[in-house]
């Protein structure tokens, strides 16, 4: 994302230098202090600060110099024209870092280790020493000294720096903790060869294998979180960067950036569609998967609208040029994802508070593990060093800091790939604890156009002269109803006329002449007013359409029924499978509907819900959310109308599905843009998947530091051990939020 404002005037900056959940908490101290910060989120997994200014605004150059007066780096992405390339290159640089720091430390700190070894064995067996003489060397302390210099030196300097910034903030960090460390073992070692202490015997090996095993960690750490944030890039990889432009019958291949709204641009084949717009001419059918979740391609033709970044399959398609650059809807998806990325989840909160006072408690353990083993342990002065320094080592807050952004990041992101935009990670974390879904009926578990279900003539007529006579006199009406006559006359490729006069009676149908005759389409009640002779036949069909949830239609001719034809919005293939998923997933799922009783009945009874609440006006439905959740119930609620909203917003987790209107999805927590019900269900299981990973990863945060310190406290953890463990800590973490990606959500 762009550091400069976005739609709701955000300044996002891409912070370097951060380590830990300290200094996350020294640049949002930073900024918080600057006048017109409104709200401050920095996110150490994705290394941004997100800050919301106040009415009275503030500059990015204001917020900038605060960062950088902290201690901490911003890059520079104004100039840039693809800011993400940037950020891109930036993590690639600390990993190129990390990896010749590495080898660096590698390269002294094995034939250190080697000869710290060596020198064990030839104390334990003097004549081995003799017979090889390279054993020699390991009596030799000057070399030791060499070897951990050139680690601490060129190693130890980032971790030092990191220290003196939060000593100049006046706090502590990793960075404290290693400094403290492994520095604590080197001066002893160059105090103890010196001769300044009484005490002989150096650990120059324990300052270079513990600087060098972090750095180990480290880059692992950055390999790992740069794989989490994989999502973003591909969805950014999927917009084309050149298109052919047509212009004065010439084909012309431009860039994107260059295209107008109203510019027309040729698709082949195989090709991606590199705009948002309107087909005018050529058919194909598209896929949409990766922006949609939607499987199967989707058939478009002239007047249909298509999405930039989607794969055109076998079809030639002529699109009109409508939203371009940050209007377009993949730039939109790609900003709400890095929204809720960078966003702090509720849980969030547990860690920070952890990690607060975290470091200076440690410090403290370290000086009590000192004493104590001086005074109460009776050891010398090296071994209570040892034991302080390992508890400096295993005690790292950074798996508390990543445990919860790394899994966030990869749970939005894999949503993203599947049709599920999360617009923050409340709303992820809010899936969890779902008890009760509510399911608006028309659009959501129905396809949302009526279509004619059944037709029922009487004897004497055949059903296609039913429907022709019934669409015919339809032909001048435009209600809803009469759309469904028409569609299935023209599919079964009947032959209509005009009517001969036309009038409707509002409510109640229409009447028409059509070829002489005169012809009533409408309720039966308004045919009976009517004098039309209705036999008990007809009144029975039209009962069981009703049972069935079909709006009836009776039509007459010359004052005689001839038959009834049932019209209902069809359910949608994939509803029955979503609400069984559901339910097979605890909740309790609920039909929230303006329609009637027994359509509303008859339409749940075949997907298997059993509580229905019909007839609720639009402006009722937000009570009837509130009514929901009364005893502490946590509601979900799903819908794609601007009647919605209210609801939507009432929810604990609002879901905008299908296209839905704009007012809907911008009160909604939780956006399916496909139109498959199941997204619902993934949504629901990708939520609790990513919050089990959030509990995992904290769970053995907090262990590993609960178990581990009180261990080095005790003195059966060596500082390089130590120094292992917490290395790969923040792995852990940060790999098991990877594992999300295997995730499999359905098609």
């Amino acid at each position: 994302m762009n550091s400069a404002a976005t739609a709701t005037n955000e300044i996002v900056l891409p912070v370097t230098g951060m380590t830990c959940a300290a200094c996350v908490r020294n640049v949002e101290r930073a900024l918080k202090r600057q006048p017109g910060v409104q709200e401050v989120s920095v996110n150490l997994a994705t290394e941004r600060a997100s800050v919301l200014p106040g009415p009275q605004g503030v500059e990015r150059e204001v917020l900038v110099g605060a960062v950088e007066k902290a201690g901490y780096g911003v890059l520079d992405l104004q100039d840039e024209a693809v800011p993400e390339d940037a950020e891109r290159e930036a993590r690639e640089a600390a990993i190129q870092q990390q990896t010749r720091l590495l080898r660096v430390g590698l390269v002294f700190t094995v034939p250190l280790a080697a000869l710290s070894m060596a020198r064990h064995l030839s104390q334990a067996a003097p004549d081995l020493a003799r017979l090889t003489p390279w054993l020699a060397w390991s009596g030799w302390p000057p070399l030791f000294w060499l070897l951990a210099t050139v680690v601490v030196v060129v190693l130890g300097r980032q971790y030092l720096a990191g220290a003196w910034r939060a000593l100049r903030n006046r706090s502590a960090n990793m960075d404290t903790l290693v400094t403290l460390g492994s520095g604590a073992a080197y001066l002893y070692s160059v105090a103890a060869l010196t001769g300044l202490l009484p005490e002989t015997g150096e650990y120059f090996e324990t300052a270079a294998v513990i600087l060098t095993l972090i750095t180990l960690g480290k880059l692992l750490e950055a390999r790992a979180r740069g794989r989490s944030s994989e999502a973003i890039r591909r969805l950014m990889q999927l917009a084309p960067q050149k298109a052919t432009l047509l212009r004065d019958g010439e084909e012309r291949v431009v860039l994107v950036s260059a295209l107008q709204p109203g510019d027309r641009v040729l698709v082949r084949p195989g090709g991606r569609i590199p705009v948002d717009g309107l087909v005018v001419d050529g058919a194909s059918a598209v896929d949409e998967s990766l922006l949609t979740g939607e499987s199967l391609p989707v058939d478009k033709t002239p007047g249909d609208e298509v999405i930039g970044a989607t794969l055109n399959h076998q079809g030639r398609l002529v699109i009109e040029a409508r939203r371009l650059g940050a209007d377009s809807a993949l730039a939109q998806i790609i900003r709400m994802v890095e929204e809720a990325q960078a966003s702090r989840a509720p849980i969030q909160r547990v860690a920070d508070r952890v990690s607060g006072v975290f470091v200076p408690i440690v410090l403290v353990l370290a000086t009590l593990t000192f004493v104590a083993w001086l005074a109460i342990g009776q050891v010398g002065l090296a071994q209570a060093l040892t034991h302080a320094v390992a508890v400096l080592v295993i005690a790292c807050p950074c798996a508390l800091g990543l445990a919860t952004p790394t899994a966030i990041m990869v749970g939005t992101g894999l949503g993203a790939e599947n049709g599920i935009l999360f617009r923050n990670s409340a709303a992820l974390e809010n899936t969890r604890g779902l008890q009760v879904v509510a399911l608006d009926k028309t659009g959501t578990l129905t396809l949302g156009e009526t279509q004619l279900m059944a037709l029922q003539a009487q004897p004497g007529w055949s059903d296609a002269e039913l429907l022709r006579l019934a669409a015919s006199a339809e032909r001048g009406s435009e209600h809803p109803l009469a759309r469904s006559l028409l569609l299935a006359a023209k599919a079964r490729q009947l032959a209509l006329t005009d009517p001969d006069s036309f009038r409707a009676e509002a409510g109640m149908g229409v009447r028409a002449g059509v070829e002489g005759r005169q012809v009533l389409v409408g309720s039966l009640s308004w045919l009976e007013r009517e004098g039309v002779a209705l036999d008990a036949g007809m009144a029975q069909s039209a009962q069981v359409l009703q049972e069935q949830g079909q709006t009836a239609v009776a039509v007459a001719v010359d004052g005689e029924g001839i038959g009834v034809l049932g019209i209902a919005d069809a359910l949608r293939p994939e509803s029955r499978d979503a609400v069984r998923a559901l339910q097979a997933a605890g909740l309790k799922v609920v039909m929230l509907t303006g329609d009637n009783r027994n359509t509303a009945r008859a339409i749940a009874a075949q997907l298997g819900i059993e509580e229905v609440r019909a007839e609720v006006l639009p402006q009722d439905k937000a009570a009837a959310i509130e009514a929901l959740q009364a005893g502490g119930k946590r509601v979900a609620m799903v819908g794609d109308g601007i009647n919605d909203a209210p609801a939507l917003a009432q929810a604990d987790v609002g879901m905008a599905i299908g296209g839905g209107a704009d007012i809907a999805m911008e009160a909604a927590d939780l956006t399916l843009p496909g139109a498959d019900p199941l997204a619902v269900a993934r949504a629901v299981h990708l939520g609790r998947a990513t919050m089990r990973t959030i509990y995992q990863n904290l769970f053995w945060a907090f262990i590993y530091n609960i178990v581990l310190i009180p261990v080095a406290m005790l003195g059966a953890l060596v500082p390089m051990l130590a120094a292992a463990a917490m290395a790969f800590s923040s792995v852990f973490v940060v790999s098991n939020s990877l594992r999300l990606r295997k995730l499999r959500l359905g098609s």
